[in-house]
């Protein structure tokens, strides 16, 4: 479906292909943390009030000027003139208002709301046309690098129902995607901004790692994501980056025999981690001992990996089961497609594992409407013990951006319902510098070490492959946007 006249381009050399691993299932505004949307439009279609510099985790001003704290519950934020969104609205104070209502609003469960938001009693208010006061219950010392995570879009933005037709201020503005087919975007000539040199995208999606990196290769796309490391063979074209991501399963903490902490250890001890790197995962990446890496605020630096050791996973089998746990119950090991290079042969060699030790796991790979339905609440409470594969990333750089999402008992992705849990992710959000590190890394102890509730895998690399007319050099923003200014066409 059209939603805006193409524009007369400058020609065939200024467009771009881009091949993502996976095709988005909506393209709604407040769905940008998710990568499969974000790499399309956040930052090109949809902006921000604040953008993040995720090398070093600083922000810089984008569709808001400055910004100031008036008290520790109150921040103002002067907004840029002169913008307009791509279908003539007027970006301002109301349009911004009505951006932060339709994220919040309960009725769209988007995830700009449930992974950032959540937990956070937020109002915005205008002093004038360009002036927003953001006010919240409680102490928010980060929220600057929380409105860096929610895009604005045009206030005739449908609220309460999902868009597939973003409207923003961005440098590109969308022009169509049907659903299992090809997203374009084109050059918005009005932009407040420096003109980018790239007129048209064209995203398209690939599962298979040799057929992607093969259309960068042959010319037929000028850029592609997650190439798997057998195939990333040409030091010229395949760029590795760290992203933000970290893999984990999740563990069906109320589901019997999962509800037992010595089976859920027992997973954990029976994967070899170290056996997949360099060979399915690439040996740049690292074994994970928590759902946030390095970079994040917060992240416990005292946690270690877990050890490989069936013996012991066999052990403490045997111990449950004499208990009477059902051990033998059957579980579903779950996978999707192309959540990562090699992830269905990463997944069935758990499976193998898993197996080894004497647990009854089936394995599933669902496509990405049915994964969701398992990932998010609310959950099935017929369903069969799950061992869920999932990546998160954290690209905000704070654990707030992690813990409520995934462990807080009105997380959307949270299976623990733990009062003493929420009391500790509920203080530390209010706290501030050495305060508010302590208060997390007892909050990742806690989820690691007393309550074991996933298994904690890889803080992952990808491989990027750029094609001979495009000079860039990924980083870990890649992980959830790709801003196509960045991108740079070379001369001929």
């Amino acid at each position: 479906m059209l939603a805006f006249a193409s524009p007369a381009l400058a020609g065939a050399e200024t467009e771009v292909k881009i091949v993502l691993p996976a095709g988005p299932d909506r393209l709604d505004p407040c769905e940008t943390p998710r990568s499969v949307i974000g790499r399309i439009i956040k930052q090109n279609v949809v902006e921000t009030l604040v953008e993040l510099n995720y090398s070093d985790a600083t922000l810089m001003p984008r569709l808001a000027e400055s910004w100031k704290q008036d008290s520790p519950t109150e921040w103002t934020f002067k907004l840029r003139p002169g913008v307009k969104f791509h279908d003539g609205a007027p970006f301002d104070a109301a349009a911004v208002i009505y951006s932060m209502e339709r994220t919040i609003d309960p009725a769209l469960t988007c995830i700009t709301r449930t992974k950032f938001f959540d937990g956070v009693d937020i109002k915005a208010t205008a002093v004038d046309p360009l002036t927003v006061t953001f006010t919240t219950a409680e102490p928010s010392p980060i929220l600057p690098t929380l409105l860096a995570q929610m895009a604005i879009s045009s206030p005739n933005t449908p609220k309460g129902v999902y868009t597939n037709e973003p409207i923003g201020t961005g440098p590109y503005h969308f022009v169509q995607w049907v659903q299992g087919q090809d997203v374009v975007i084109e050059r918005n000539d009005d932009y407040w901004g420096e003109q980018p040199a790239i007129t048209k995208a064209t995203y398209v999606w690939r599962s298979e790692s040799s057929v992607v990196a093969a259309m960068v290769a042959t010319n037929e796309a000028d850029l592609a994501f997650s190439i798997a490391p057998q195939d990333a063979t040409d030091p010229a074209m395949d760029k590795v980056y760290p992203n933000s991501d970290s893999a984990m399963f999740r563990l069906s903490v109320d589901v019997p025999p999962l509800n037992d902490i010595r089976v859920r250890k027992a997973i954990n001890l029976a994967i070899d981690r170290r056996a997949f790197l360099g060979s399915i995962l690439s040996d740049q990446a690292t074994e994970a001992t928590q759902q946030v890496g390095p970079n994040v605020f917060g992240w416990n630096d005292s946690l270690t990996p877990w050890k490989y050791d069936p013996d012991e996973a066999m052990r403490l089998l045997a111990e449950a089961k004499a208990d009477g746990v059902p051990v033998d119950t059957e579980m579903r090991l779950i996978g999707r497609p192309a959540m990562f290079a090699n992830s269905n042969e990463f997944v069935q060699a758990v499976g193998e594992m898993l197996r080894a030790v004497g647990l009854n796991v089936n394995m599933e790979t669902l496509e990405m409407s049915q994964w969701l339905e398992v990932a998010n609440k609310p959950f099935d409470p017929a369903r069969k013990p799950n061992i869920f594969l999932t990546m998160h990333d954290n690209n905000g750089g704070d654990a707030a951006f992690t813990v409520y999402f995934k462990y807080h008992s009105n997380g959307r992705q949270s299976e623990l319902h733990n009062p003493e849990l929420d009391a500790l992710i509920e203080n530390a959000a209010t706290l501030s510098g050495d305060e508010r590190k302590k208060a997390y890394n007892e909050v990742f102890r806690m989820i690691y070490e007393d309550t074991v509730s996933d298994v904690p895998l890889f803080h992952m690399v990808n491989y990027m492959r750029i094609g001979p007319r495009i000079d860039f050099t990924p980083t870990i923003a890649n992980a959830v946007e790709l801003q196509l200014a960045k991108l740079q066409l070379k001369s001929s």
